[in-house]
């Protein structure tokens, strides 16, 4: 198939950077593992818009939050989705969290999120909030929330429309690099591709063993649940309530989202999965687990991080000890007001042979192949800018 890209992964990466290569004209085919578009971290999400508070100055997630949160509002604009600014509040619950609210500020002003404002009055954060309890917050007024499903068909329309092919149903089960191309196996195709691109997410690792890259990052997944607040009870939050994250971890921690279609969700927690599409405690795969509890790192790892771990999964399992966590945010709260689990996510996060965490994008580039080893948050808020980087780095021939 000569001049065509392979893609493999059907998640908003994917499927922004063959919108991206296809308006340049380039022959593309997307191979997806499942039936639907989105199936996974797209679809199981908090919807949020980021406006990259959280990250390292200077780092891809920053640059690329910044340039995909501009391009997904246009994009959104431009195909009449639903995109709306509620707002984030990041709260300081008592004054031993100021230094890190302080942090947030100073990277938010360095990232250069739009219309930043430290909040010290109490009446004032009360205006923006008027059930949440803190001592201060950082207020971010163009964070949104979208339907990044939705998102990702529209984008696939303009894939198509450009004479793109997107195959559902296609699991990737061999790659074979030859020569300076690269043939993609699937139990119904066979494909000869002069470009290869991964952007497979949870199963990342797993097609980066087939054409012999680095074990290390291995994906650890975690799974994040969400209660869903009674309808009644929706207007105790009117945009977003984040607490301050924990620098040492690549979570938020757990947080009130009003989404786009008005629901508001609180979560997510961060609790190993026993499965890499685990998105219950019923959903293990032997398989799996094993291979997590195998990795040098599972060790180094659990030392430093047992007692977070063990703080999560009791609040996986325990409603009450859930909702105190949420209660520290909105006093107003109560037990009932949390009716029920709403879909889980399971988030794929990378981690090297240490134990530590990976916190930034990461791509690899093996021959023709190129691989996105870690694309975890703000991933689907940067993907139109991912697609641009990957294809200005990696699949743009450089001048001789």
């Amino acid at each position: 198939m000569p001049g065509t890209t392979g893609i493999i992964g059907g998640g908003i990466v994917g499927i922004a950077l063959a919108r991206a290569l296809s308006a340049r004209g380039d022959s593309i085919v997307v191979l997806e593992k499942e039936g639907r578009l989105a199936q996974h971290q797209t679809g199981h999400n908090s919807g949020v818009v980021h406006a990259g508070l959280y990250y390292k100055p200077g780092s891809l997630k920053a640059t690329l939050c910044a340039a995909g949160r501009a391009s997904m509002r246009d994009f959104c604009v431009e195909k009449g989705l639903p995109y709306r600014e509620v707002g984030k509040l990041v709260v300081a619950v008592d004054e031993s969290e100021l230094g890190a609210l302080a942090e947030i500020e100073r990277r938010s002003i360095e990232n250069r999120v739009p219309d930043l404002a430290r909040i010290d009055d109490v009446s004032r954060l009360k205006e923006i909030e008027p059930h949440v309890a803190g001592v201060a917050a950082v207020h971010s007024p163009h964070t949104a929330a979208v339907d990044y499903a939705t998102i990702t068909e529209a984008m696939a329309q303009d894939v198509r429309a450009a004479g793109g092919s997107i195959r559902l149903g296609h699991e990737v089960t061999g790659i074979r690099l030859e020569g300076d191309r690269v043939r993609v196996i699937t139990p119904v195709s066979d494909d000869l591709f002069d470009r290869l691109v991964v952007c497979a997410g949870l199963q990342s690792d797993v097609v980066a063993r087939f054409v012999g890259a680095n074990p290390s990052p291995k994906i650890l997944p975690f799974r994040g649940e969400y209660w869903e607040l009674a309808a009644e009870r929706t207007d105790l939050v009117n945009g977003m309530i984040y607490p301050v994250p924990d620098p040492r971890f690549p979570f938020l921690g757990v947080h009130f989202t009003r989404g786009v279609y008005d629901n508001v969700h609180v979560g997510p927690n961060a609790v190993p999965a026993l499965a890499r599409e685990g998105y219950s405690w019923l959903s293990v795969s032997p398989k799996d687990t094993w291979e997590s509890l195998a990795w040098p790192g599972a060790w180094p790892l659990a030392k430093q991080h047992w007692r977070m771990g063990v703080d999560e999964i009791s609040g996986s399992l325990i409603k009450p000890l859930y909702f105190q966590k949420a209660r520290r945010f909105v006093p107003e709260l109560k037990l009932s007001d949390l009716t029920h689990k709403s879909a889980a996510g399971v988030r794929a996060q990378a981690w090297g042979r240490a134990g530590e965490l990976l916190d930034d994008f990461a791509v690899d580039q093996v021959g023709p192949v190129t691989l996105l080893r870690n694309a975890p948050s703000p991933a689907a808020t940067s993907s139109i800018a991912i697609a641009d980087h990957v294809i200005a780095h990696y699949l743009t021939p450089t001048a001789a």
